[in-house]
């Protein structure tokens, strides 16, 4: 079991920055792949980024590429979500996911295959 607690979410005028963390229970956590997806009101959720357990490789959804940046500390069982020039069209409920990723090659995009997910963290970005 995994536990995921996000952090840092806000308020923030568009052009702002935040960082978000997830910090995870359990010893095993450097074995899971991390994820951050996000679902806005009416929208279903959608894939923002992720990191493979060992950090080697990070994937980034389209609309956020370049401008975020995703990063872990295995040493802390935390993942952070760099968020900068933020866009009104960020807002959302930001949900952190992990998944065993040992047996993995590749990262999934698809919310369906993360097994674990914490309780979501607010961002708000104004215009």
């Amino acid at each position: 079991q995994v536990q995921l607690v996000e952090s840092g979410g806000g308020l923030v005028q568009a052009g702002g920055s935040l960082r978000l963390s997830c910090a995870a229970s359990g010893r095993t956590f450097s074995s899971y792949d991390m994820g951050w997806f996000r679902q806005a009101p009416g929208k279903e959720r959608e894939f923002v980024a992720a990191i493979k357990w060992r950090g080697e490789r990070t994937l980034y959804a389209d609309s956020v590429k370049g401008r975020f940046t995703m990063s872990r500390d295995n040493g802390k069982n935390t993942v952070y979500l760099q968020m900068n020039s933020l866009k009104p069209e960020d807002t959302a409920v930001y949900y952190c996911a992990a998944v065993l990723g040992q047996t993995r090659g590749g990262i999934s995009t698809t919310k369906y295959e993360w097994s674990y997910w914490g309780q979501g963290t607010q961002v708000t970005v104004s215009s």
